[in-house]
């Protein structure tokens, strides 16, 4: 119950204090509907005029009970006021309209039920002028009929029904056609409704908080059911059943459900489904208004997967789904620095505890935290698959470490180069590729959660797919490979972090995968800047040979070293000084090795990657130096 109680706390910490423009919390007793048509009736129920509601101002909020919020089957229940034709239209049967199958032996009781729920609000001591003006419009049963005349629905010239659909051109379909959803009819169309009463500058239902408040008080008057809340240990009004649309609006998945008295839900282990759990109406309806809320407002959508976090007084958390990138707000974006050897990883490290300050500033230590993941099976039932509740500082602490450990120059195109992580979509990408399965993308962000979260070690599969696919250079798309190789690179760097590896060159590292990876960033220097002076553009040996070079570095490093003598030859007669410090620099590489480790022909780690990225990044000169070395024809690697 610890995931009730905190949305029940932010609700009520939230409520009424939603900042500049972020969406509203919602009143209990309330859902949103997509409506296709207007109507407005005056004070004494008097149809005015009827229209079709563009896609974009179809959102509404309305009233609806507990029954008619989660309804769903054959026989769904009615909404308080707004709702479909089937309900509100006393002539819909007459004009052919066809009620849901749970209604087909009596035809009317959608409309009597909708009537009788309408009335009883009417006429209890939490009415109100709009509701008795609609009401008195509803009782004349024509609704149908005015709409008709409203030019809003359209009959079938032969039969005088309702037009069951539109065949005709496209561009020429009545507005009513165009709103509706893909399988539906306009019998289909959902129905709000607007009273203009005297001089009231407000007529629309949806945005009368009067109107709000006087449902929430008389719905709270009908419910019998009280007992034991489990959520806040007080006697209340217990909640029948809870509500949905939690990820968006046509979510019909639910957190907390138990309808089935005849299978194997609870039976067997409690006689009812009340003694395995009760939480109090107003509890309910405030904690999933507030998961609600969260999810649109702040909320990480993967499909039908979402995690969002919290602080439940509505303090702002930085996202842990978020790259370096996105929680810089795209200030890292304009390029990546020149590597020195410290300044990018201080010069880093001091923009992100910069950044974290900002959230420090405003989040106590001892606030509480919550991250929270959802995910559902099947279109009715959804389960929390994650939860954690942490204080303030050490989601902070955990954000930061995360952040920093993983933290490598990134290339994700022209407009996003920065230095630091990878989101978790990303990374899920580079080691699977793009195009992977949907359910492989939510399990592998899943997992790694508990690593950005909790601080658990990176799982090792995902570190060896992605520098595997980084390897493969020639079977991915070249912004595709620079995208690979900078995750790869900031995966190895945080897996092995006791290593200390920088984010630029370091001369004084030894190790043979790391010279490895050096030598082959020169070999690929020596032969882009002869093809480049050539004029020729096709890959490099080294680009084509490096999933081998992985694989057997000495030998395949003799098929490359005997590749580049032609194009050494011809920089030797353009570029003699080019050449001549890059020679120097490879040999300085070479001397680096011991004897056992250049002969020994074993696979390389992703180490080599990183070698291979802080010398390609050393060897290629600032852009304002390589314009004044090189002609415009001639610009290095």
């Amino acid at each position: 119950m610890s995931w009730i109680q905190m949305l029940h706390a932010t609700y009520e910490h939230c409520k009424g204090r939603e900042s500049e423009g972020s969406p509203p919390l919602m009143p209990i007793s309330h859902t949103t509907q997509l409506a296709q048509v207007e109507i407005v009736v005056d004070a004494t129920g008097q149809f005015k005029r009827a229209a079709v509601l563009e896609r974009a101002l179809a959102t509404t909020l309305i009233p609806c009970t507990e029954e008619s919020g989660g309804r769903a089957g054959s026989k769904p229940v009615n909404h308080p006021l707004a709702d479909k034709l089937q309900y509100l239209a006393g002539d819909y049967s007459a004009y052919g309209g066809e009620v849901t199958s749970g209604y087909s032996k009596d035809v009317q009781q959608p409309h009597r039920d909708y009537l009788a729920s309408l009335s009883g609000w009417a006429k209890s001591v939490h009415g109100h002028p709009k509701i008795d003006a609609i009401l008195g419009y509803i009782k004349k049963g024509c609704m149908v009929a005015d709409l008709v005349g409203a030019g809003v629905l359209h009959l079938d010239s032969e039969t005088g029904k309702l037009l069951k659909g539109w065949s005709g051109d496209k561009a020429q379909a009545p507005a009513i056609f165009k709103v509706m959803s893909a399988g539906q009819q306009q019998e289909d169309a959902f129905i709000r409704w607007r009273v203009e009463i005297g001089d009231e500058p407000n007529s629309a239902t949806w945005t009368d908080e009067s109107l709000t408040s006087a449902w929430i008080a008389y719905y709270q008057t009908t419910q019998t059911k009280r007992g034991y809340c489990m959520a806040t240990g007080a006697q209340t009004a217990l909640a029948v059943q809870h509500p949905a649309k939690l990820r968006h609006g046509g979510d019909k998945a639910k957190l907390i459900s138990s309808n089935d008295s005849t299978g194997y839900t609870y039976r067997g282990r409690f006689i009812d489904a009340d003694e395995a759990l009760g939480i109090g109406f107003m509890v309910t309806q405030k904690a999933h208004n507030a998961l609600r809320w969260l999810v649109a407002r702040q909320g990480y959508r993967n499909g039908d997967q979402v995690f969002v976090a919290w602080e439940i007084s509505g303090k702002p958390v930085p996202d842990p789904f978020a790259s370096t990138f996105e929680l810089f707000d795209g200030a890292a974006s304009d390029h990546i620095p020149r590597p020195e050897a410290v300044g990018v990883g201080q010069a880093f490290a001091l923009k992100l505890k910069s950044s974290i300050a900002g959230y420090r500033a405003v989040l106590d230590p001892s606030d509480d935290v919550v991250v929270i993941g959802l995910d559902s099976a099947t279109p009715g039932r959804m389960a929390i698959t994650y939860y954690r509740e942490l204080q303030g500082s050490e989601f902070l602490d955990r954000i930061e470490a995360w952040h920093l450990q993983f933290a490598w120059p990134q290339n994700f195109g022209k407009d996003r180069k920065f230095v630091g992580t990878p989101a978790p979509r990303d990374i899920a990408e580079m080691a699977y590729g793009s195009r992977l399965d949907d359910n492989l993308r939510v399990a592998t962000i899943e997992r790694l959660l508990p690593c950005i979260v909790d601080g658990m070690p990176l799982p090792f599969d995902l570190l060896t797919s992605t520098v595997r696919r980084a390897s493969n250079r020639i079977g991915l798309e070249r912004w595709e490979w620079e995208k690979c190789l900078g995750v790869a690179c900031a995966l190895f760097k945080g897996f092995y972090k006791q290593r200390s590896y920088f984010m630029a060159l370091e001369p004084e590292r030894t190790s043979r995968d790391y010279l490895f990876g050096r030598l082959l960033a020169f070999a690929e220097h020596i032969e882009s800047r002869a093809l480049f002076v050539a004029g020729e553009k096709r890959d490099t040996t080294a680009a084509r040979l490096m999933q081998r070079f992985a694989d057997r570095p000495s030998s395949t490093w003799k098929t490359i070293e005997l590749s580049l003598q032609p194009y050494m030859t011809r920089l030797r007669n353009t570029r003699p000084a080019f050449l001549y410090a890059v020679s120097r620099q490879m040999d300085d590489v070479i001397a680096a090795f011991s004897v056992d480790d250049f002969t020994k022909d074993a696979a390389l780690s992703g180490e080599f990657l990183l070698g291979y990225h802080c010398q390609r990044q050393a060897l290629r000169p600032p852009e304002d130096e390589a314009d004044k070395e090189e002609s415009p024809t001639d610009t290095p690697n």
